[in-house]
């Protein structure tokens, strides 16, 4: 339980910013739910205070709860409550975050997270204002704003019959879809300015002497799959590191990257040159493998290498599983790059179901290069 401070502020001159930040403003007032949509690091959990900060229940609570930090039967109780022997351990009733939440707002992040059960007393709760507590059958009235937000595709979990239909339509009274910063190139450097400020200040510098055009280009083109949260995380690196009397000129995306990082059982995502590698293991005839051609030629030779790869001839013995390997991280990369790292167009692209996508990401250490 929190309450909201006017310091937490967005920052932002994009259009397709701006217009979320108005939609904020015109929806904040109304006593409805609101489901905010959007990729990691974009801004869910800022956007769902803003919404309370300049709604009428500003002054009152304003609770918020990760769902995907609890497991099922630990996430209702947290949000209901429980009456005292509703199992091992209960010896006295708990009032629930809905109930601190009265007359608040309730922000509820991972919303897809949740089980059927909870999905069935958050439907309730926001049609009727009731509930009952874990183990009880006395009936709580509330009255909540409630806030949701994920980075999921709702209305195809819901056609799938993971999310129920009823909630989602109640829940989507309006969405909010908070861009990437991909999409928002005039204000990174806004923000990386920000940023660096607010570390400069940190770090008790006298001042912050900007970034070298080296740096800018650097920022400007990476694609920021972590969005926001990530930039900030560069910038105030790249600032600590750097010396204070200079420009910032290094910019370190990856502060795992070494040649000294240590070799574990997880398959890291294969580069071009571990490709090609495998594929000269295979020592193909005529120099013609579809792992030749890839690590050669990149995304260009995929169709080509798959339309001749019946006529391909291998030397024998070759390790099957590792070549496989490697030319699924590269074929799923290369949707991934092509889909701008949204899994839902990536999964259209290779002709997978969403969860089938996500089986193979999870497979190969993917799913950090998402919009998840």
């Amino acid at each position: 339980m929190s309450r909201f401070k006017p310091q937490d502020n967005l920052l932002g001159q994009a259009n397709s910013f701006m217009e979320v930040l108005e939609q904020v403003s015109q929806i904040a007032p109304l006593n409805k739910p609101v489901l905010v949509i959007g990729e990691r690091g974009t801004g869910k959990e800022l956007i769902a205070a803003r919404l309370h900060f300049l709604s009428h229940r500003w002054e009152q609570n304003y609770v918020k709860l990760n769902c995907a930090a609890l497991n099922d039967s630990l996430l209702e109780s947290e949000l209901f409550g429980y009456e005292a022997g509703a199992f091992t351990g209960a010896a006295k009733r708990r009032e629930g975050r809905f109930e601190y939440a009265d007359n608040g707002t309730m922000f509820l992040d991972e919303l897809a997270n949740t089980s059927a059960l909870v999905q069935e007393k958050l439907l309730r709760v926001i049609e009727y204002g009731e509930f009952e507590r874990v183990g009880g059958t006395r009936t709580v009235k509330v009255d909540v704003r409630l806030v949701a937000a994920t980075n999921e595709d709702l209305p195809t979990l819901a056609e799938q019959g993971e999310f129920r239909a009823d909630l989602l339509d109640r829940l989507a009274f309006d969405v909010i879809t908070i861009p990437p910063l991909r999409h928002r190139q005039e204000d990174i450097m806004m923000l990386a300015e920000h940023f660096a400020i607010n570390m400069a200040r940190e770090l008790e510098m006298e001042l912050f002497s900007g970034f070298t055009a080296k740096a800018k280009k650097t920022l400007m083109e990476y694609e920021w799959p972590g969005n926001v949260r990530e930039l900030k995380n560069v910038i105030e690196r790249a600032v600590y590191r750097n010396n204070p009397n200079l420009p910032v000129h290094d910019i370190v995306v990856n502060p795992f990257l070494s040649e000294f990082r240590p070799q574990t059982r997880t398959r890291a995502p294969a580069s071009s040159e571990t490709i090609n590698a495998a594929a000269q293991r295979s020592a193909p005839i005529d120099n013609n493998n579809l792992l030749d051609a890839i690590g050669q030629n990149g995304d260009e030779a995929i169709t080509t290498g798959l339309a001749s790869s019946k006529e391909q001839v291998f030397n024998f013995p070759i390790d099957l599983k590792e070549q496989s390997q490697d030319f699924e991280i590269h074929m799923l990369n290369s949707a991934l790059k092509d889909a701008q790292f949204n899994q839902k167009k990536t999964a259209e692209k290779l002709s997978l179901t969403y969860h089938q996508l996500r089986g193979y990401l999870k497979k190969y250490n993917l799913l950090d290069k998402t919009d998840e």
